[in-house]
């Protein structure tokens, strides 16, 4: 069960960066909205103290239960469109004990369930040869899909598309062919075309009014405006930091965070807090300390001692790297308004506590590093 290693074998470089990261989301978000700061802090050390605990677990005894993984996944799935709590026209939360009880996002323990899972799946399916069959690649999409589906019918759009990426590229590197990648894009690109020009008809089914307002506002800006303002006030926050920042704390009407320009900069747009007050110098940093442990987690993988080893912090690396891309161009005005949080940085419990669980089971994959 527990993983026989000596210090020297323990990756303390992932694991520093990752607490290095944790600080500065609390500094950051302490001076976004200090009310927040007591409960991330709290996070911050119960995440810790369970990526140091999962960090010991052998990660084949975790994988044995991948099953059970994919039923828990399913059921706190399903009993959030049952029992969440819904917020903005989304029920993405559940409430355990009732009004100022404890709120959380299955959705974001569901990235790290379905990581699990499908990297044992895929090491199954690629011991029996079955990758590039149809019948294996069916199972793959019917078992992801139906976790996929549970996701965006809270709606939660955002997080559906980051983990089909990040499950699609675990599919890749088990070893996809590139045959069938190719039969994919000739597919998915008239199916992507379809899509858009279907979303603008009057009447769609697929997705929520505000779904697809917030994709038109991004192709025709001018057209669609209002709720493009949020987007608007976050590039400004942004470029009025220039180089160095206005500084930690700033409390003038001057800056973008005070006049209450945008809501909730704490989470989703905690990149406009940090682009405003440590500018472009500060905002790299940041960027920088997140790419070092996606290429911590790529080097994990690189000599993981099997497949399932390597699927694991491959699909840990490509989540941060994927998550941190879209928040940082929804802030930036790159890619259209979503709401995911920045790794490590954002504030929220349920994404901090997830996202350490991941890395612990990546640390131990690092522990058993025999070359691949």
């Amino acid at each position: 069960m527990f993983t026989r290693f000596s210090l020297r074998d323990y990756n303390f470089k992932l694991l520093i960066t990752v607490i290095i990261a944790m600080i500065c989301g609390v500094v950051m978000i302490n001076s976004a909205d200090s009310s927040f700061t007591p409960k991330q802090t709290i996070g911050i050390g119960l995440g810790v103290i369970i990526m140091i605990f999962v960090s010991l677990l052998n990660y084949d005894f975790v994988c044995r239960f991948y099953r059970v993984f994919f039923i828990i996944n399913a059921v706190i799935l399903l009993s959030v469109i049952f029992f969440g709590v819904e917020v903005n026209y989304a029920k993405r939360w559940i409430m355990i004990g009732g009004s100022g009880g404890i709120q959380f996002q299955p959705s974001e323990f569901s990235k790290i369930l379905m990581i699990l899972f499908t990297a044992t799946f895929l090491d199954k399916l690629k011991e029996d040869n079955k990758i590039n069959t149809l019948k294996g690649l069916c199972l793959f999409v019917l078992l992801i899909g139906l976790s996929l589906a549970l996701i965006a019918v809270e709606p939660d759009l955002s997080t559906t598309l980051c983990l089909a990426m990040v499950l699609v590229t675990m599919l890749y590197l088990s070893g996809l062919s590139y045959k069938i990648i190719g039969i994919a894009l000739l597919v998915f690109v008239p199916l992507a075309g379809s899509f858009l020009w279907y979303i603008q008809r009057p009447n769609q089914h697929l997705l929520r009014d505000y779904q697809v307002n917030r994709i038109l506002q991004f192709i025709y800006p001018g057209q669609y405006g209002s709720d493009y303002t949020q987007q608007n006030n976050s590039v400004m926050a942004i470029g009025s930091g220039q180089l160095t920042g206005k500084g930690l704390n700033t409390s003038t009407i001057a800056t973008v965070k005070d006049a209450n320009f945008i809501s909730e900069q704490q989470t989703d747009f905690i990149f406009s807090v940090i682009g405003e007050e440590l500018g472009f110098v500060g905002s790299v940093i940041i960027i920088a300390i997140l790419l070092l442990i996606v290429l911590q987690c790529i080097h994990v993988a690189r000599n993981a001692k099997d497949t399932k080893g390597m699927l694991i912090a491959a699909g840990m690396g490509c989540l941060i790297a994927y998550q941190t891309f879209i928040n940082v161009g929804v802030a930036t005005g790159v890619i259209p308004n979503t709401g995911l949080p920045l790794p490590f940085i954002s504030y929220g419990l349920s994404s901090l506590i997830s996202i350490s669980i991941g890395i612990g089971v990546v640390l131990n994959v690092s522990m058993q590093k025999t070359s691949y």
